[in-house]
């Protein structure tokens, strides 16, 4: 019994890899279920199997890419946490490198909201509740900041992150971090006067 589930858990993750490369490569819309099937090698009874619709794995996909962009912000706030300036600048490198990568298409989130624009999708739902933490995370540093208006600080920081993913391709390298970090000092220098 065990060596099933194992294989299960092992197909499903096979499925959910194929897809999320696939889905982030060429789009949601592009990328049919038998295109998934033939690359991850499962028959399609397997994905529907562990993703009751297509629209369950496209929510998979950006739960997954979730948990890594979590990861992450929660690696570098847990090594800036009484230093709110240095936590945003470490946050502004690695999204920084992030959009300045090759191949990177963007923010998957962003992408998706924008295959997506029925608000009760279940891709648009993760998309949307995505943003939402990012703004108020931001809104958590702005007030360590002391900004005068926290949430509107939150608001103009998120605006500036969400304009870097989908403004990558027009970066040249390395220019992405210092313009992220001297925008978001300018806006930090004006939400306290």
């Amino acid at each position: 019994m065990p060596k099933i589930e194992e294989n299960n858990a092992e197909v499903r993750a096979r499925i959910l890899e194929t897809a999320s490369k696939l889905f982030y490569q060429r789009g949601v819309r592009a990328v049919g279920v038998d295109l998934v099937v033939e690359e991850a090698g499962v028959a399609k009874t397997s994905l529907y199997r562990h993703f009751g619709t297509k629209d369950d794995l496209v929510a998979a996909f950006l739960k997954r890419e979730d948990e890594d962009f979590w990861g992450t912000w929660d690696r570098v706030a847990a090594q800036h946490r009484n230093d709110a300036v240095a936590e945003l600048d470490a946050h502004l490198a690695w999204i920084g490198e992030r959009v300045g990568r090759p191949h990177y298409r963007g923010c998957p989130q962003i992408n998706v909201a924008a295959e997506f624009p029925e608000a009760d999708h279940p891709a648009r739902k993760v998309a949307t509740a995505h943003k939402l933490e990012m703004r108020r995370r931001l809104k958590s540093i702005a007030e360590r900041l002391g900004a005068a208006r926290p949430d509107e600080l939150a608001g103009q920081l998120s605006l500036l992150i969400n304009g870097a993913f989908v403004s990558s391709k027009l970066f040249s390298p390395g220019e992405a971090t210092p313009l992220l970090r001297r925008t978001a000092h300018a806006l930090i220098e004006a939400s306290r006067s």
